[in-house]
């Protein structure tokens, strides 16, 4: 069985002391591709590195996340544009909405978000949406631009099954990480009823670890346990799960 985490920050520093081992736990769980969401200026270096050393394994997005824009913001994309000329990248991401933490910045929150998901049309790159407390104000703005050429993933799906049919006749794919794992998310009974064929996996770490680490850091080696959780919903297999969404993965992600 091979997986795929379509969502994992693992140049973070969390991971500073044992980097290497993380990424060859990942590996002997048959974790062997590994998606980074960029955050703002400060992580591409890091990004980039790990990247780098794990070429075959590694594969880095370029976005602005929404928690890291600031008031000059303009300023910001701009630097994403030239890392976007310069070279490569697997996706736009993290990109999207956040209105949990602080709506001081909306606005801002609201170019930057526009603003790259014209980027994703403009390369022909899928994108991996935040939206946290936002995922209406994010639908909204996908269906805003949606002209046949953007695709992506709305990572750490906590919306209605109503928003995850609207995300899916959009064309695009929900990302189920750990908090499918928890008692009381409800995200099981979303998951029940949507079919595999519209989810990837995805572990967020290092954040959101499933059970039975919830409250630890997470790490990409435990994405056979989200499986595992998603397999038992839908009383699949795992290594059907794990072949289902791998290929959805490689759909979404071209090259991969």
């Amino acid at each position: 069985m091979s997986w795929i985490d379509t969502h994992a920050h693992l140049y973070s520093d969390e991971f500073l002391t044992d980097q290497q081992e993380m990424v060859k736990r990942a590996l002997d769980a048959g974790v062997t591709t590994l998606l980074l969401p960029n955050i703002d200026e400060s992580s591409i270096t890091a990004m980039l590195k790990l990247e780098a050393a794990y070429p075959k394994n590694c594969f880095a997005m370029m976005g602005l996340h929404p928690c890291y824009v600031k008031p000059d913001v303009e300023n910001q994309l701009r630097l994403i544009k030239d890392w976007l000329i310069h070279r490569s990248f697997r996706a736009i991401g993290e990109i999207g909405l956040d209105f949990y933490w602080d709506k001081s910045l909306a606005d801002q929150q609201y170019i930057a978000f526009r603003e790259q998901l014209q980027l994703a049309r403009q390369y022909k790159l899928p994108v991996s949406i935040h939206s946290r407390e936002a995922t209406r104000e994010c639908i909204n703005e996908v269906k805003a631009l949606q002209n046949g050429d953007l695709s992506g993933v709305f990572h750490c799906f906590s919306g209605t099954l109503e928003e995850a049919k609207e995300i899916i006749d959009l064309g695009f794919y929900l990302g189920i990480g750990g908090v499918v794992t928890f008692k009381k998310s409800g995200l099981d009974q979303i998951v029940e009823k949507i079919g595999l064929e519209h989810i990837v996996l995805e572990t967020d770490a290092p954040y959101l670890a499933p059970v039975p680490y919830r409250g630890k850091r997470n790490e990409s080696a435990y994405i056979p346990l989200i499986g595992e959780k998603v397999a038992d919903i839908k009383n699949l297999k795992i290594e059907e799960v794990a072949a289902i969404t791998s290929s959805n993965a490689r759909k979404l992600f071209k090259t991969l």
